[in-house]
């Protein structure tokens, strides 16, 4: 009959469940480049805007947003295009005037094409119910689901 070393078992699971321990805990979701895995696609109504100046940030509520009217918005739809709505009561209450264009996401980019003008702007920040963007200036806009 032959004896089995339960020690030496013992060592070799131990070892066994390190060596998987540690293959999961360093293959984190952290591979991304820094870039965020909430989506992107979907409408966006502008809450506030601000700059940063020596590192520190100031916002305030969007004064674009007409009082008594829907919040002025941007809608990324999954064939990358760029619905830009604006509210105002110019003429009509409320009226909803609205661009097209496109966009793309390099990274931590986004970048629009509307009316022939290109923006750049970094994702500062994306989250399922927040989309803070800046630009080169500093110039910040927060967007809300």
């Amino acid at each position: 009959m032959r004896k089995v070393n339960v020690k030496s078992g013992s060592v070799v699971l131990f070892m066994s469940v390190a060596i998987f321990g540690f293959l999961t805990v360093s293959c984190s979701d952290d591979d991304n480049d820094g870039e965020t895995l909430a989506p992107l696609t979907g409408k966006w109504s502008i809450s506030k805007v601000g700059t940063t100046v020596s590192g520190v940030e100031t916002l305030i509520d969007a004064p674009q947003n007409q009082s008594g009217c829907d919040k002025d918005f941007m809608n990324l739809k999954s064939d990358n295009t760029v619905e830009e709505g604006n509210y105002d009561s110019t003429i009509d209450p409320c009226a909803l005037f609205t661009d097209i264009g496109i966009y793309s996401r390099s990274h931590n980019n986004l970048t629009k094409v509307v009316d022939g003008v290109t923006t750049t702007q970094d994702i500062a920040n994306l989250t399922l119910s927040e989309l803070k963007l800046k630009d080169a200036s500093g110039n910040i806009e927060v967007y809300t689901k």
